[in-house]
């Protein structure tokens, strides 16, 4: 049967569910609402979704109460656990029947988790609001539109990308999974009461191909993205070195009041941390190993500038830490331990949300393979790496201007060539004399750049306050 035939049925099933839903409208809607409440929902990982915990502190710290939903695979900042006024409820992240044709397991899914996210929703504190993440957005656009009619509640769509566009990086444009999708994402979203996202381009967008209106809100760095002390830094390096072996001393002999880190050493005598003269560049990125992000560029460049030092090229050792979690880590550890260099190191930790914005603001230089899959979004990695005066080298797309600025606050690349060069370049001499990283390094300190705070003050706060 093909794919819309079998959907006519759950079709019939959600209109007759609207027309119970507005019946339902009618009626008294529960417990008593709390005024100014606000659920914050994620129909994924909290602890991996920095945007919505941000907005939830934002949200608490202007005195609102705040429902934080989601999944709990990865712990969330200590900020959001240690705050009186955020509750947390945990759903279950659900796992796909292995029966059937996969149309029908993927079906089986939306429907379970449309499922169980309503009756979860209904359960919560009454909310004034409800503020959503999308993607994903199948089927939690339309769950929580329907929440919003039963609890009478306002909804407010936080759209980060699009869903459908996501899907067909594996699908591609024409499978019918995908225009159902996109149809469905147009739909709904227009159902919402407000809207923010993430760029320019993407509130053009929403505006021309939805009829959506939206505010556009940047990902800015939380206070907490800053340059590390070196004092700090050594701390990292050394709890890091207990399980990867690129943060451990050279076999070198020291002195027995001196403690070494690959990059620092700690003279116990006096407290005195200084950085190791011939210490390796530490090259950072982060990601959560999906398919639009293509490491092998990153792997390829990596080859070159080994290629670089064995011909004599005066450049350092590397030390390259790719952060995060994701379905495709384990292909690419597959091919990093095939990979045999001499000058560079690799490692794929997942770090505690404490820990990874001290290792950003203790890097040389960071690195971004993101590749939006509507070339609308702009990676919040980089914006992170900013608030920690990092300069970032990160391949193109569409509205990456809207955030890199070539050669001023970083490099724009297009393939593994042009990254390698960059590498290269960048790291010439290093850590010594004044280079181009040096200059972009002191041209994001001096941008005195706009915090998560201010922004969602002056962007989010009027819509509560005037609404």
């Amino acid at each position: 049967m093909a794919a819309p035939a079998m959907l006519l049925p759950l079709v019939a099933a959600g209109l007759a569910l609207c027309a119970a839903l507005l019946w339902l409208r009618g009626r008294p809607a529960g417990p008593e609402l709390v005024r100014g409440r606000v659920c914050v929902v994620v129909l994924g990982d909290l602890g991996r979704s920095p945007r919505m915990q941000y907005h939830a502190l934002a949200l608490a710290q202007h005195g609102h109460g705040v429902t934080l939903l989601g999944f709990l695979s990865t712990k969330p900042h200590s900020d959001i656990l240690c705050n009186e006024k955020i509750h947390i409820v945990s759903i279950s992240e659900l796992k796909v029947l292995q029966v059937g044709p996969k149309i029908f397991q993927y079906i089986t899914k939306v429907i379970a988790q449309a499922i169980q996210l309503f009756y979860t929703m209904l359960k919560v504190d009454r909310p004034s609001y409800i503020l959503l993440q999308n993607p994903p957005g199948l089927p939690s656009i339309a769950v929580t539109w329907m929440v919003c009619l039963v609890r009478r509640s306002k909804l407010i769509i936080d759209w980060h990308n699009y869903g459908y566009t996501i899907m067909s990086l594996i699908h591609g444009k024409n499978h019918p999974l995908v225009q159902i999708a996109e149809w469905y994402e147009k739909l709904f979203g227009h159902l919402s009461d407000y809207n923010f996202c993430v760029t320019n381009a993407m509130k053009e967008d929403l505006q021309m191909n939805c009829n959506i209106k939206a505010i556009t809100l940047y990902d800015k760095p939380a206070s907490f993205f800053k340059e590390t002390p070196l004092e700090i830094q050594h701390k990292l390096y050394m709890k890091l070195a207990k399980d990867y072996a690129p943060f451990k001393r050279g076999t070198d002999s020291i002195h027995p009041d001196v403690e070494k880190s690959a990059f620092t050493e700690l003279d116990i005598r006096n407290g005195n941390v200084t950085q190791i003269k011939e210490r390796p560049a530490l090259l950072i990125s982060s990601t959560s190993w999906t398919e639009d992000e293509d490491f092998s560029i990153l792997l390829k460049a990596l080859e070159d500038y080994e290629e670089y030092v064995n011909d004599g090229i005066k450049l350092p050792s590397l030390v390259c830490v790719i952060t995060g979690k994701g379905p495709l880590k384990k292909h690419y550890n597959r091919l990093i331990d095939k990979m045999h260099f001499k000058h560079i190191q690799i490692c794929t930790p997942w770090l505690e949300a404490e820990d990874y914005p001290v290792l950003l603001g203790s890097a040389d230089l960071g690195v971004c393979l993101h590749k939006s899959s509507s070339g609308l979004d702009l990676p919040m990695k980089v914006v992170d790496m900013f608030g920690c005066c990092l300069p970032v080298c990160a391949v193109h797309f569409q509205c990456l201007h809207e955030l890199v600025k070539h050669d001023e606050n970083g490099l724009i690349f297009r393939d593994s060539n042009e990254l390698a060069e960059q590498l290269k370049m960048l790291l010439l001499e290093f850590p010594t004399g004044e280079s181009k990283l040096d200059m972009f390094r002191r041209n994001l300190r001096a941008s005195k750049q706009l915090r998560w705070d201010e922004s969602w003050e002056q962007t989010v706060l009027p819509v509560f306050r005037n609404n």
